[in-house]
């Protein structure tokens, strides 16, 4: 069994409450939005991270991240791909077609999880700064040995 530790929307603020919940992680996706790349280094301190190009990273440390990234959730094992974004609004591909268990994306700040012809799409929501009514999470993926994933969206109950 593999967890995957999923976050999104962190603006350049990493809580102890994320750190804390992605903690024990097999590997962290970061789902766009980061700020600066140092927050990627406190999380590679947990795990091996991926992350995608969100719309507000600039600069010359985030214009090496891809806009897309295709992730094997199984450590290499083919089976259980990944497809993350950080806009669902600009998925060009049919995840089913192509082969993907899983689509992660970020950009709405709204935890989303739901399943579609056989693909769960996930969005942790945000881990960063709260806006507007919404609770600051992340998520977790439990990848079991027959191929299974499961999400879990985590509510890191701050407070501001």
């Amino acid at each position: 069994m593999r967890t995957v530790g999923v976050i999104s929307d962190t603006h350049g603020l990493l809580r102890d409450e994320a750190i804390e919940a992605l903690y024990g992680s097999d590997l962290i996706l970061h789902a766009g939005d980061v700020g600066p790349p140092e927050i990627l280094e406190q999380l590679s301190q947990i795990a091996p991270v991926f992350v995608v190009r969100g719309n507000t990273d600039h600069g010359a440390a985030s214009a090496a991240w891809p806009e897309s990234e295709v992730v094997s959730l199984t450590g290499g094992v083919p089976g259980v791909l990944t497809y993350m974004l950080h806009d669902i609004g600009l998925l060009s591909l049919d995840p089913k077609a192509a082969g993907f268990s899983v689509v992660v994306y970020g950009h709405s700040h709204r935890p989303t999880m739901e399943r579609r012809e056989g693909v769960l799409y996930f969005n942790p929501g945000a881990a960063g700064h709260r806006r507007f009514a919404l609770p600051v999470t992340v998520g977790r993926l439990t990848v079991t040995d027959d191929g299974t994933v499961t999400g879990e969206i985590i509510d890191l109950e701050v407070e501001g």
